[in-house]
């Protein structure tokens, strides 16, 4: 992970890239750079040492002290955090916070509000704050919400304006009507449905029948239920997803259900206006029951050929593996489009249960992992029932 940017003087080529190995490498006498780092790159050094140090035994390269470990106390890992920030862009800070958490055990310093403080934050940061919810002293729970508030508030803008542009452009399409105006027709259905009436001396189609858009009201037109696994591996779907929920409940057009489970089944659609609401609401971790969460969802359709079930999970049921599929087979048969999305992040392909994912495949249902920004997409195809567009290096094969 060495930086981008160089210090003291411009390097020529051959010294830059025994300079970045040197970052890279850690130093020590094994490293083979004969590197000497000096000023803000033996700065950068002692950081990235602190977390990704080999914990040499003590031994000092000419910079600073390679071993690894920030130490068990918040103003050390503080500092480490002020300094990460200096040296390295928001991505990569990002990553290094993530990893610091999972390599060396920092997530209780999370629990102190002068440490939410100093974070950066992004998705993943907020998954791990929600799987600490319960143990969160209510002096902290305030700052918690405010970082949360601020990943959900970027992710909406980021997401809400495309995803009610492409779904409502979705919803138009699917309410075809016979007599459309000339601005509604669809001219692609309208040619292919009157090309029996092709005039060759002419060189043109009478069109008998037209065929176009209609308008989308201001009333419901379809149903969507999203069926959210709340498992610890499933935290930043967790989090997307109640994201999108709050866009699609502040649609008029569609009727929206959020709903969280693992071995319970929690109903989120009244906290839908607020997505931190509902990201407090949830419980990562625990184990998984998806019939029982399936069987709730299907407890709650009522226009079935109009409805859209979403079920957002990784598929390691621990239900009534045969009841599930029973559930989904039932659903597809009424007319509810189905679709199984095994993560909803900016992740690549997750780790899933390939065999219950290729029984749904079996049954039409494909399952594969979604991208926040291909969401929209997925939901304005299933929305006008036609072919999801399913990612080729994700899509699961039987």
């Amino acid at each position: 992970m060495a930086p981008d940017v160089a210090s003291g003087p411009v390097l020529d080529p051959a010294e830059e890239r025994l300079r970045r190995w040197r970052l890279v490498l850690g130093g020590g006498a094994a490293d083979g750079t004969g590197c000497e780092l000096v000023g803000r790159d033996a700065a950068m050094d002692g950081a990235l040492g602190a977390l990704y140090g080999g914990g040499d035994g003590g031994k000092k390269d000419r910079g600073r002290d390679r071993s690894a470990g920030l130490g068990a106390s918040a103003p050390s890992v503080s500092r480490w955090l002020g300094d990460i920030r200096t040296y390295f862009p928001s991505s990569v800070v990002q990553l290094m916070q993530r990893d610091a958490i999972e390599r060396l055990g920092l997530s209780t310093l999370l629990l102190e509000p002068e440490m939410l403080e100093a974070v950066e934050a992004d998705v993943h940061l907020v998954g791990t704050l929600l799987s600490l919810n319960k143990a969160m002293p209510e002096t902290t729970k305030e700052t918690a919400r405010a970082v949360v508030r601020k990943v959900v508030e970027d992710l909406e803008k980021r997401l809400a304006t495309r995803t009610r542009a492409t779904l409502t452009g979705a919803l138009d399409r699917s309410a075809r009507v016979s007599r459309p105006r000339h601005h509604d027709i669809d001219w692609n259905r309208t040619i292919a449905v009157n090309l029996k009436n092709y005039l060759p001396e002419y060189k043109t189609i009478v069109p008998e029948r037209l065929i176009g858009y209609g308008r989308a009201s201001q009333s419901v037109k379809k149903e969507v239920v999203l069926c959210i696994d709340q498992s610890g591996s499933m935290a930043a779907s967790v989090v997307y997803a109640s994201v999108f929920g709050a866009v699609l409940g502040s649609m008029r057009s569609l009727n929206t259900r959020l709903v969280v489970f693992d071995t319970n089944v929690v109903d989120l659609t009244d906290q839908l206006d607020d997505p931190v609401d509902v990201l407090f609401g949830t419980q990562l971790g625990g184990g998984t029951d998806i019939n029982r969460a399936l069987a709730y969802c299907q407890s709650q359709i009522t226009r079935p050929a109009d409805t859209i079930v979403v079920l957002i999970s990784d598929l390691y049921e621990g239900g009534i593996r045969n009841e599930m599929l029973k559930r989904v087979a039932a659903m597809k048969a009424s007319g509810v489009q189905f679709v199984t999305l095994l993560a909803l992040s900016d992740e690549g392909t997750p780790a899933y249960d390939r065999e219950h994912a290729a029984a749904l495949s079996a049954l039409d249902a494909p399952a594969f992992a979604c991208t926040p920004d291909l969401f929209p997409e997925v939901m304005a195809a299933a929305i006008e029932k036609r072919p999801l567009p399913i990612p080729d290096t994700n899509q699961h094969r039987i």
